[in-house]
């Protein structure tokens, strides 16, 4: 842009490229390793083929992510951005009490110390922190205010996140089911567009509102941590 040239209002804004950084399937955070309760879930039958994985994931994240996962990054988020280090460890502790099972609880931690390396060997770790761990919707919300998006941004870390979570399960659900490549995309953008109305339900909760119960969910993740044979870790 040259001196006195107006910006171009059409310009992609600043937090995209962090955002695609942070939902994008080569971040080294081990969501590959994990399968949160899907395995276990086509092992019982649960999920079969493309129409009831599509149920499935849509349940998740209407009933999960809504009502746990998004409401507690953006408060994680706002707490970041106001470098407010009890009420940040106060939301993770939270959600972390969320998780249903002892593999849920693991892999929430595990994904928050891989993603916490790459803060810290990157030097975006902050020092209100100090040596404190957190779990990946803790970390994922940090990452984002660290690689410099805007408080106003918070709707979109949370689609971000989302989209992230999604496709992360439709790519395990590959690998434990028949399901193509086209039925698989189609599973992704279908649900990608519930995701906005999620974010914004998300938005709405009051703190006494937050919290989720997924019992078919909770049941196949404690399964699969006993299963005789899986891919994913438990």
């Amino acid at each position: 842009m040259t001196k006195g040239t107006a910006p171009d209002s059409r310009r992609t804004p600043g937090h995209l490229p962090a955002l695609l950084y942070l939902a994008g399937q080569s971040l080294p955070v081990g969501a590959f390793a994990w399968s949160q309760g899907l395995e276990g879930a086509c092992a019982e039958a649960l999920v079969h083929d493309a129409p009831s994985l599509r149920v499935w994931l849509h349940g998740i994240l209407r009933y999960g992510l809504e009502r746990l996962d998004l409401p507690l990054l953006l408060r994680s988020y706002r707490a970041a951005a106001q470098k407010d280090r009890n009420a940040f460890l106060a939301w993770d502790a939270l959600l972390k009490a969320g998780r249903e099972s002892a593999e849920l609880l693991l892999e929430e931690e595990q994904m928050g110390l891989a993603l916490g390396r790459i803060l810290h060997a990157q030097k975006l770790w902050p020092d209100w922190l100090g040596d404190c761990s957190c779990g990946y919707v803790a970390a994922f919300a940090l990452a984002a205010e660290r690689l410099g998006c805007l408080p106003e941004a918070e709707e979109d870390v949370a689609c971000a996140y989302a989209i992230s979570w999604l496709q992360n399960q439709v790519v395990t659900a590959c690998k434990c089911l028949p399901l193509g490549q086209s039925a698989a995309q189609e599973i992704v953008i279908g649900l990608m567009a519930f995701v906005p109305d999620y974010v914004q339900g998300a938005t709405r909760l009051a703190d006494e509102e937050i919290g989720a119960c997924l019992p078919a969910l909770a049941i196949a993740s404690s399964r699969h941590e006993e299963q005789y044979s899986r891919m994913f870790r438990s």
